[in-house]
């Protein structure tokens, strides 16, 4: 069990700020062990209802009368299962002196959540929950975060293979349970063999045309496939940037599986050898360290870019928070070097600092406003904005 003490804040502040919070994630990130540590650690009257347990739903059936005489914390898991409790809250959060708080748990975004945007707007905030990250586990476990991933059994799993072992599993519910229970009709089979396509594109630019051939369908159902996945948090799609200078810039997202362990599992890699010795190697490690430095940084997803021109001018991540840039490079080496495109990047982009993220042991100054980070003091040279 490790304590997800960051998180738990965070929670904590939400539900003071906001009358609903939802907490998105992913299934089995730890969405719902959070919220009941959660509910441990604070005081006052707390419920609990898991949509997936029959009493729950039965006690929900008339949920207004089973919702509006309760006080303090409110947990409903799995509310994609039932988005018609929306408008349900809707008219709870709205009343005087909000005698109670609603924290809703859901394994999808909100645009898989349906009526949720529409019901609930300007009285919910989401809070995405991935999987563990350094912070949480330290530094010292970064290989072992790397090779399982941030699910919680993943990571938490005796031995490599018995992690390899419920990441295979997981892969088959989420295609075979998961996404049908949110409405998706697509054949399973044509997922799995689509997702574990785009984790051999893991790391690169995005090019429907190219990607539908492969496939051998129309460039617009692989978007709606590609799409599909990112809304149930299981892709990322890094957007890119424009800016308004003589060189042309790619226009298309960066394409990462969101969880470096459901990469490996997709890849067929069970042993750090395994990752090690594949093509994949530095674009798995580059996904990875990104993730880390998103969430050390504590930024959204609409404040992080990627950048990249026709002439091969690229920065892995810009971070945009207010006026100020700040650029961020991956080098799987330990002993980065400055390159044109780190100097193009920063000229064009005018960033505030460039730091260059790589696998050695020392942070060390590179030239005016360019560093050096190793990921193992990630930690301490990296501050939250």
């Amino acid at each position: 069990m490790i304590e997800r003490v960051k998180e738990i804040e965070m929670l904590r502040g939400l539900l003071k700020r906001h009358p609903v919070v939802g907490i998105i994630g992913a299934r089995q990130v730890g969405k719902t062990t959070l919220s009941r540590s959660f509910i441990e650690k604070t005081r006052g009257p707390s419920s609990f209802f898991d949509l997936e347990n029959p009493e729950d739903t039965a006690k929900l059936r008339d949920p207004m009368l089973a919702l509006k005489g309760l006080r303090g914390i409110v947990v409903i898991d799995e509310i994609q299962r039932h988005p018609e409790l929306f408008p349900v809250l809707r008219v709870l959060a709205d009343r005087p002196n909000t005698p109670a708080r609603f924290l809703v748990l859901g394994s999808a975004s909100p645009e898989l959540l349906r009526q949720s945007s529409e019901t609930l707007a300007g009285r919910i905030h989401y809070h995405e929950l991935g999987g563990f990250s350094i912070d949480e586990i330290g530094a010292e476990n970064s290989l072992r975060l790397w090779l399982r991933g941030g699910f919680p059994k993943s990571y938490l799993a005796r031995t490599n293979a018995e992690s390899d072992e419920w990441r295979r599993g997981f892969i088959r519910t989420f295609l075979e349970r998961d996404l049908p229970q949110l409405g998706i009709t697509i054949r399973s089979t044509t997922l799995r063999r689509f997702w574990t396509m785009l984790a051999h594109y893991h790391g690169q630019i995005w090019n429907s045309s190219e990607f539908g051939r492969s496939f051998g369908v129309a460039d617009t159902t692989v978007r709606s496939y590609l799409d599909l996945l990112t809304s149930a948090l299981v892709v990322r799609q890094l957007p890119p940037w424009h800016e308004n200078i003589s060189k042309r810039q790619v226009k298309s997202p960066k394409l990462y599986i969101a969880d470096s362990g459901i990469l490996h599992s997709l890849l067929g890699l069970k042993t750090a050898a395994d990752v090690e010795g594949h093509p994949k190697l530095g674009a798995s490690w580059e996904g990875f360290v990104l993730d880390q430095v998103i969430r050390r940084l504590g930024v959204s997803a609409d404040q992080c870019f990627f950048w990249a021109t026709h002439g091969g001018a690229e920065l892995d991540l810009l971070v945009i928070n207010g006026r100020d840039r700040y650029g961020f490079e991956v080098k799987r080496t330990s002993s980065p070097n400055i390159t044109p495109s780190m100097r193009s990047a920063l000229s064009d982009l005018k960033l505030k600092s460039l730091s260059v993220i790589h696998a050695g042991e020392t942070t060390f100054q590179l030239d005016k406003n360019i560093r050096a980070v190793a990921l193992s003091r990630l930690l301490q040279d990296i501050k939250p904005l």
